[in-house]
């Protein structure tokens, strides 16, 4: 079967675009990269979102429109995908999350724009679209969904094998025979994103190969009060977001340490730490042994480094498992939508908190009549081939 997957994550500059082939034999979902992409929003509307993100207000007028141009930017990338690599059985949409709702420990609902309607009208395509909120409804997270992809990328590999994400958010899922646990740890590269663009620190609007924090010394009153983050300390199954981790955020902490005048290169070289620092002290904590890493930190050697020698852990990038890291993200959309049009539940409960596993997504019909394959039996490991 063939799927386009598609997903603008946490840095929201653009589109995710992959088409993979994916076919179950003897347990193992083989998965073959046909195409893949990352198409920019209009700076307009890169503009208009980052405006609409917590903790802005937004009217309803603003939200109705963005879930219009969200879904036309995301029609657009889908028809262009599919021109690249031959028509598609199956398109998968996470659109662009703008708010997720937790409460303590608990998650209670989630909102993606980006209209299914406008993809499917587009391509004459079916689409799968909202894959979070069952599990919310379920009494989960709706997080960290990459848990779906990382489960059985790792199954097999011995002693306890973790797949760390350095998106905006940093999430982890920790593999071993018994268990599947995941969690969002931390901000990764939101709060340095944020600073960078408040303080026009670097054109591309993030520290690029991590130039700007190695250059910064790191200081020690003012990550102090960033670790007393009472998030921090909470059990996983968890979640969190920039609904939490934003500018007024750091500001905050800079305010309550007294370093207002910090420069801009050691204020990045402290969140960087914090990054480091609140990852380490998790997959520590969990006992990891390696760790593959995605998500645009992988690309920070600042991160990676500090990750490596605070762990002990042997670290790789995604690639090394034969999943370029870049494409993660948007080849699990594929594979969520796979499974969920096989009848296969694809949340696991023990990585999101929900009560049990469920079909994920909502399905918006293409020009032809719904078909779904016979249903099949959940695959138990993922190998990526040729």
């Amino acid at each position: 079967m063939r799927i386009l997957g598609m997903i603008s994550g946490t840095s929201h500059d653009g589109i995710d675009v992959a088409v993979v082939d994916l076919v179950e034999r003897d347990g193992t979902l083989e998965l073959a990269l046909r195409h893949r992409d990352a198409v920019a929003y209009e700076p307009g509307l890169r503009s208009r979102i980052i405006a609409a993100l917590p903790p802005a207000s937004v009217d309803l007028a603003e939200v109705c429109a963005l879930d219009t141009l969200i879904g036309q930017a995301f029609a657009e990338a889908a028809a262009a995908a599919c021109d690249a690599a031959g028509a598609v059985d199956l398109i998968v949409s996470h659109g662009q999350t703008v708010f997720h709702w937790v409460e303590g420990d608990h998650a209670l609902g989630t909102l993606q724009l980006g209209q299914p309607a406008w993809i499917a009208e587009r391509t004459g395509v079916a689409v799968v679209s909202d894959v979070r909120s069952r599990d919310i409804a379920a009494g989960g997270h709706g997080a960290p969904l990459a848990s779906t992809i990382d489960a059985l990328l790792l199954a097999g590999r011995p002693g306890r094998p973790a797949a760390l994400n350095l998106g905006g958010i940093s999430n982890a899922t920790v593999v071993d025979p018994e268990s599947v646990r995941a969690w969002d740890i931390g901000p990764a590269n939101a709060l340095l994103d944020a600073v960078i663009v408040d303080r026009s620190a670097h054109p591309a609007g993030y520290d690029d190969g991590g130039a700007l924090a190695a250059a910064g010394t790191v200081d020690e009153a003012l990550l102090a009060v960033l670790l007393e983050e009472p998030y921090y300390r909470v059990a996983p199954p968890k979640s969190t977001g920039k609904e939490l981790f934003h500018l007024d955020y750091v500001n905050d902490a800079l305010r309550r340490s007294g370093r207002e005048d910090i420069a801009t290169n050691d204020l990045l070289a402290t969140l960087a730490r914090l990054t480091i620092v609140t990852v380490a002290d998790a997959l520590v904590a969990d006992g990891v042994t390696e760790i593959f890493v995605s998500g645009g930190g992988a690309h920070n050697p600042v991160l990676l480094g500090g990750i490596a020698e605070l762990t002990g852990a042997i670290l790789a990038p995604t690639d090394a498992l034969g999943l370029p890291g870049d494409d993660k993200e948007a080849v699990l959309m594929a594979v969520i939508g796979w499974m969920t049009v096989h009848g296969v539940p694809s949340s696991i409960p023990t990585a999101t908190g929900a009560r049990g596993s469920r079909l994920l997504g909502s399905i918006t019909p293409g020009a032809r009549p719904l078909a779904f394959p016979a249903p099949v039996t959940a695959p138990t490991a993922l190998r990526v081939v040729d």
